[in-house]
């Protein structure tokens, strides 16, 4: 992925329509930081915290197994607005 590729994610929403790429008022998105989907916001709106304690493991074509691998964020400590990159699984 270039530059360019990266600017355009950075802001959009993981899994959103391509028509409707950005935040929506009244919503609570998570930045993800790092690895391949860096910059994009999770929508976590009325995710309880006992469900991302573990984190999420996200559909991606961008990491290093390709399509149909996975990107594992984990909720930042004491930053629940920032979750980081763990490392890519098939």
């Amino acid at each position: 992925m270039d530059s360019d590729d990266e600017q355009l994610l950075r802001g959009r929403i993981y899994g959103a329509d391509h028509d409707q790429p950005g935040p929506k008022p009244g919503r609570s998105y998570a930045e993800l930081v790092g690895g391949p989907l860096d910059g994009l916001l999770l929508d976590i709106t009325g995710w309880r915290p006992e469900q991302t304690g573990d984190g999420v493991s996200l559909r991606t074509e961008l990491g290093q197994f390709g399509p149909g691998g996975r990107a594992l964020y984990d909720p930042r400590p004491g930053d629940p607005a920032r979750w980081d990159w763990g490392g890519d699984s098939p």
